[in-house]
């Protein structure tokens, strides 16, 4: 089993909406995904509420429970768990970085956002340098403010994920109806974003750990 972090130290930087996403692309990839929701607002745990189908499975957890939450998911057969923490919260975020085989950092194309990266990266740190990606999301349609904010991550010390999340109404959308929007408009730029974003965390997940950028160094 792979286990993901998803930790900004900021909120609406689109960590749920990534995790729920990824999720859905695993599951119509064949794997067995869960989603194990450490945010008290339980933002995760709401959309499988709203949610029809059954999967994929919502786990509603504490950080002192994580290991044994992960433990009883490779137990009952999953490939892949993604931990969706809250902002603000070093605890959530340094439990879900220890375990995790990567780490996705989602970060809107804003100053805002890319002011808190150095404080995920200390936590990085903190659980022994742990393979990092930063994912932009919500990047605008016109403009090179994405080229911008790859160039900051860059000059941190982090990788960016050579695609991204467009600024698209179908993420917010399809979330209200307990839906991804690979789900919700398949043949739409957000469904094909997702599929990009999910083809290349795969790949990088089967790479060995010292091809992968770790906290800002090469192995």
């Amino acid at each position: 089993m792979k286990t993901i972090a998803l930790i900004a130290q900021k909120g609406g930087t689109g960590k749920t909406t990534l995790a729920l996403s990824l999720a859905v692309a695993a599951e119509r990839g064949g794997a067995v995904p869960v989603i194990i929701d450490l945010d008290p607002q339980a933002t995760a745990c709401n959309w499988s509420d709203r949610r029809e189908a059954q999967t994929p499975i919502v786990v509603d957890a504490q950080p002192a429970r994580l290991p044994s939450a992960l433990q009883k998911a490779q137990e009952g057969g999953v490939d892949l768990a993604l931990i969706d923490t809250p902002a603000r919260s070093e605890q959530s975020a340094l439990a879900a970085a220890k375990v995790a085989d990567l780490v996705l950092i989602p970060c809107r194309p804003q100053i805002y956002d890319l002011e808190t990266i150095p404080n995920t990266k200390e936590i990085l740190s903190l659980a022994g340098g742990k393979p990092a990606l930063v994912i932009l999301n919500a990047t605008p349609p016109r403009g090179n403010r994405h080229e911008q904010a790859i160039r900051a991550v860059e000059e941190m010390g982090l990788s960016v994920c050579p695609t991204f999340f467009g600024q698209r109404s179908a993420f917010g959308d399809s979330a209200a109806l307990g839906l991804t929007a690979l789900e919700y408009d398949p043949g739409g730029k957000a469904a094909e974003e997702i599929q990009l974003v999910y083809k290349a965390i795969s790949i990088l997940l089967e790479k060995p750990r010292s091809r992968v950028r770790d906290n800002g160094k090469k192995g």
